[in-house]
């Protein structure tokens, strides 16, 4: 990492500690993970403290000072983490144990080689977007009854009955459009590639300060995924919604919706802060994780 003046800066100098302080969480009931954190463990306490390991993604932030995060799993377990730390957001250096690993780019062995390189201060901390999802019930005297951070997206979806929902989307509250479509997914960068990406929305880069809006099988051939600024509020109607019509955080149920109820979308004063090591870049983790190839011959 790098200073003001353009020298370098350790893990420790960065952290202002003459050892950086370590929090490890890790998915709950994997054998690998535990296994990869048998292994990796003496290495990371060569160089830093830990002062967290939690295989159960139970362990509370505002108890802990830490400089960083290691997250042993898949892209769920980097979801999880960030759902966890909540208001504490702390930078992220995720070791991928499970399939795709799109966020957890690092394989185990490249945590090996790559770990002193970033106790010796090569890597960017890199803030993504994070929304901030409020529900707001009318029954309740208008008033917000749930919220919640979302590090990949928020999707209003039908469930049983299944028919089509009319939605109306507002932009800093103005209508924009009413759809007729199976559901409404509203996604960050991160996130847009994973429930967006499914859908037919476009995959933005990850450190673009934008928002993507995508339905799900729209009934009209003239809706296509909106692009939008990520200062823009969005707010959500569901005209009637179904007996089961859910809003939907980084693929958890936050709430059934009722007649009635909005569900606001806008900037999170939290950021998702990730390390960014060596060799890693947004388009080789497309061709790498996604299958993304071509030949430009």
């Amino acid at each position: 990492m790098k200073s003001d003046d353009g020298s370098s800066l350790s893990l420790a100098d960065w952290s202002h500690r003459a050892r950086p302080r370590i929090a490890i969480l890790g998915a709950p009931n994997r054998d690998r993970v535990r296994m990869e954190l048998e292994r990796l463990r003496p290495v990371i306490a060569a160089q830093a403290d830990i002062v967290a390991e939690d295989l159960a993604f139970e362990h509370d932030f505002s108890t802990t000072e830490q400089d960083l995060v290691i997250v042993l799993g898949g892209d769920g377990s980097i979801l999880q983490a960030a759902r966890q730390m909540g208001v504490n957001q702390t930078p992220v250096l995720g070791i991928n144990c499970g399939r795709l690993g799109f966020l957890a780019a690092l394989s185990p062995d490249d945590f090996l080689s790559i770990w002193p390189v970033v106790c010796d201060g090569e890597f960017q901390v890199v803030d993504h977007l994070m929304l901030r999802i409020e529900l707001i019930r009318l029954h309740d005297g208008e008033k917000t009854i749930s919220e919640q951070l979302a590090l990949n997206e928020v999707a209003v979806l039908g469930g049983p009955p299944y028919r089509i929902l009319d939605i109306d989307l507002y932009a800093d509250g103005f209508l924009a459009t009413r759809y007729r479509c199976d559901g409404l997914i509203i996604a960050t960068p991160v996130g847009s590639t994973a429930h967006n990406l499914s859908a037919g929305g476009p995959i933005l880069r990850r450190n673009l300060q934008a928002m993507v809006i995508s339905p799900i099988s729209p009934h009209t051939l003239t809706y296509r995924p909106l692009v939008d600024s990520a200062d823009t509020v969005f707010e959500l109607t569901v005209i009637e919604p179904n007996e089961s019509t859910s809003v939907v955080v980084d693929g958890r149920i936050l709430s059934q919706l009722l007649p009635g109820d909005r569900i606001r979308v806008g900037r999170a004063e939290q950021s998702f802060r990730m390390l960014s090591v060596p060799g890693q870049n947004d388009f080789r983790t497309l061709r790498d994780k996604l299958g993304w190839g071509g030949s430009v011959s």
